[in-house]
């Protein structure tokens, strides 16, 4: 039995080798060429097939298959003294609702580049591009600078409007689209080390301190004060609880937005101002709120009533703005969707027992003061009748 397993095994991983390479090396071109070595890059249904000429030079041809938007731009590219986005010099194919595919050059300098139309860096002595049903194919030969043969590479897509490029998808497969490639030697790795390595890792850090403190534990903290203070028994200990689990929440949300900012200062041009401007904003709710609790007057004090609404308003402000700025990151981070499934899960259940706690502490308040009532009437009546 275990013997047939194993053959079943590797006969399955044969036809998944033989689909894969498939998918590359028995591709027909319409012109009928023919290329040596050609490799399936990792992400966003890209190939990549080249003939290394002894005279320095390099044949292309880069495909993105499947494609089924129409206004929508393709680019790969070698980053000569580098690695990422800035420096590399890359060929562009614009691909129009109708139209020949437009094909041009662009040396990338900026994380806030539009794809200019600009010269490279190296020649490029033959170019031109197609569309084949859903592919885009570039072609292109080039004059290997310095004898180089490997190279770091990237190659990326994104949408058209009004013809012009904007920027891609940051999603996980638009971010690690890189990697180095051997012309010689035919090989290619993906990643650089920074895009898919440890500032990935640092990103998830990021994403987890702050869906657990400012996406979870705030909200808990909050509720204990609102709901636990209804009951006699659990007083005081709901201060203590809602005072504990804020201050843990404020704690591990600030190492969260320290991983925050080191990630800003490492990548220089990418900007997600809306989640930065909130992310600024609830730190500094969070640091008020801690001066709130310092500074609690006692509650016969004539600034209790005001201090009150201070400090309910800004909670209840850090809990929504909490909320949406988690969104805002799950956005960003672009996780597989069962992660932003798992917090959507948690957020209503939030909301549901919040419900049904908010009917229970009033029908324990109004149950309350309608005892209270009647015990007042009755010491006025026995007091009369006195």
């Amino acid at each position: 039995m275990g013997k047939i397993l194993v053959v079943f095994l590797c006969i399955l991983m044969s036809s998944f080798v033989v689909s894969y390479a498939q998918s590359c090396k028995t591709y027909t071109f319409s012109n009928n060429q023919n290329y040596a070595t050609c490799v399936s890059l990792p992400v966003l249904n890209s190939h990549l097939h080249w003939n290394y000429n002894s005279n320095g030079t390099i044949d292309v041809a880069f495909r993105h298959t499947g494609s089924t938007t129409s206004d929508q731009w393709v680019a790969w590219g070698l980053n000569v003294g580098g690695s990422g986005m800035i420096g590399v010099q890359t060929i562009v194919a614009i691909r129009n609702s109708t139209g020949p595919v437009r094909l041009y050059t662009s040396a990338v300098n900026s994380y806030g580049s539009s794809l200019e139309e600009s010269p490279l860096s190296f020649n490029v002595t033959r170019m031109m591009a197609e569309r084949v049903n859903d592919d885009v194919v570039i072609y292109a030969t080039l004059v290997l600078p310095n004898g180089q043969t490997r190279f770091n590479h990237v190659w990326q897509m994104g949408r058209v409007s009004n013809g012009v490029p904007r920027i891609h998808s940051m999603s996980a497969d638009n971010r690690n689209s890189v990697g180095t490639v051997d012309f010689i030697a035919g090989l290619t790795s993906a990643g650089d080390g920074k895009v898919g390595g440890s500032r990935q890792h640092q990103k998830n850090i990021h994403g987890v301190l702050n869906v657990v403190s400012w996406g979870i534990l705030m909200p808990v903290g909050g509720m204990a004060a609102r709901y636990l203070k209804a009951f006699n028994v659990a007083n005081p200990a709901w201060f203590y609880i809602h005072a504990a689990t804020q201050t843990s929440a404020f704690i591990v949300g600030v190492a969260g937005w320290a991983t925050g900012l080191k990630l800003g200062s490492h990548s220089k041009g990418i900007k997600y101002d809306t989640h930065r401007n909130i992310g600024i904003v609830l730190f500094a709710f969070g640091t008020l709120q801690v001066f709130a609790l310092l500074l609690r007057p006692k509650p016969d004090n004539k600034y209790r009533y005001y201090w009150n609404i201070y400090h309910r308003s800004l909670g209840y402000s850090v809990i929504v703005l909490s909320i949406v700025n988690v969104y805002k990151g799950l956005d960003i981070l672009d996780p597989e969707k069962k992660w932003k499934n798992a917090y959507t899960a948690i957020v209503i259940s939030l909301g549901v027992i919040t419900v049904v706690l908010e009917a229970l502490t009033w029908f324990i308040v109004l149950k309350r003061k309608s005892e209270e009532k009647k015990t007042h009437e009755e010491t006025n009546e026995y007091g009369q009748r006195a």
